[in-house]
């Protein structure tokens, strides 16, 4: 029993460093890439979930409903989310932190 919660800690620690590691290099691709447009709150907010929505980043005070569609397109442009169309809306997922959270 106790080398199975040994393995799932470790199997754990590991997703965490990961995703922290994912998130300084979409900080760092962000910044250099899209300065205009870089903020950490935004980066950190697509790291909250493996998708996101205007929506999201309306409620978070980062911008209103026509730039936050324009920034979430710009993070689409560079590779860093996928958009994809679910009824009238967009959903936004960030395909590298799936990956991670799926390995």
């Amino acid at each position: 029993m106790l080398k199975g919660i040994e393995e799932t800690a470790h199997w754990t620690t590991n997703r965490i460093h990961a995703i922290y590691d994912l998130l300084g290099e979409t900080i760092e691709k962000c910044r250099v890439e899209l300065p205009r447009i870089y903020s950490k709150e935004l980066v950190e907010l697509i790291f909250r979930q493996p998708y996101c929505k205007i929506q999201f980043l309306v409620e978070a005070g980062i911008a209103e409903r026509q730039t936050a569609s324009n920034y979430l397109q710009e993070l689409e442009k560079i590779g860093v989310l996928k958009g994809e169309k679910r009824g009238r809306q967009m959903i936004y997922k960030n395909p590298a932190l799936i990956e991670v959270l799926t390995a």
